[in-house]
C-alpha cells in the first residue's frame, strides 16, 4: 500500500450539510488554512454520533488553530441534516457535515470498504498548500479522540512553521521540541 503523506489534495466538489443550509463544499474551500478530514461509516449508528459530538465539543479549538473540520460519510446531505436534527449529540455540530456519495472522496483516500459502500473510519491532516501532513485508519469499532487530533494538528503546524524542529511524543504547544543533529544520537 502507498502511503499518503505529502499527497496533493484532488480537486472535489461535494454537497454538504453546513449551518443549517445545504451548501457545496471544493477544494478550493481549503486553500489557505489547515483541514481536517473526518470519515465515518454512517449516519444513524453507533459510535460515529459519539465521534462527531466530541469533535463539536472541541471546535472552537479546532477554529483558533486556523483548522476546519469536514466529516465526511457516503450518507446523503439530506440524511446528514435529519441526523442532526434527530440526535442531541449530533445536534452540536457546527463543522461541514461532507456527503461523498459517489465514493470519490473514499477511494482518494484509499478508504473505501466497496462492498459496504462505506467509508472506514480515517482521520486526515492537510496543510495550507493542500497536502496530507498525517493520518489514521482505525476499523468501524474504534472510536477517535478529537483532543488527540487536535494535538497533531498544533503539532503538524508548528514543524509546519518551523522545520529545523520537531516534536516529541505527547507535544504540546508551548513545550520544547527537538533540534535533530548529531549531537542528540543517542542521548535522549
Amino acid at each position: 500500500m502507498e502511503h499518503l503523506i505529502g499527497k496533493k489534495l484532488m480537486e472535489f466538489e461535494l454537497p454538504a450539510y453546513a449551518g443549517d443550509e445545504f451548501v457545496t463544499v471544493t477544494n478550493k474551500d481549503l486553500e489557505g488554512k489547515w483541514s481536517v478530514f473526518f470519515f465515518y461509516p454512517g449516519d444513524f449508528t453507533f459510535v460515529c454520533p459519539t465521534e462527531l459530538e466530541d469533535l463539536a465539543d472541541n471546535y472552537d479549538a479546532f477554529k483558533e488553530a486556523n483548522t476546519e473540520i469536514y466529516s465526511v460519510s457516503t450518507d446523503s446531505e439530506f440524511i446528514h441534516k435529519a441526523w442532526k436534527d434527530a440526535s442531541e449529540a449530533v445536534g452540536k455540530v457546527q463543522y461541514p457535515m461532507l456527503s461523498d456519495r459517489a465514493f470519490k472522496l473514499s477511494r482518494f483516500f484509499g478508504i473505501l470498504l466497496e462492498d459496504e459502500g462505506q467509508a472506514l473510519r480515517g482521520t486526515f491532516i492537510v496543510n495550507p498548500e493542500g497536502e496530507i501532513v498525517a493520518y489514521e485508519i482505525h476499523s468501524p469499532g474504534i472510536g477517535r479522540n478529537a483532543t488527540e487530533l487536535l494535538r497533531k494538528v498544533r503539532a503538524a503546524q508548528f514543524v509546519h512553521e518551523h522545520s529545523d524542529q520537531v516534536c516529541p511524543a505527547k507535544w504540546q504547544p508551548g513545550e520544547e521540541t527537538l533540534t535533530p543533529g548529531i549531537d542528540l544520537v543517542g542521548k535522549i
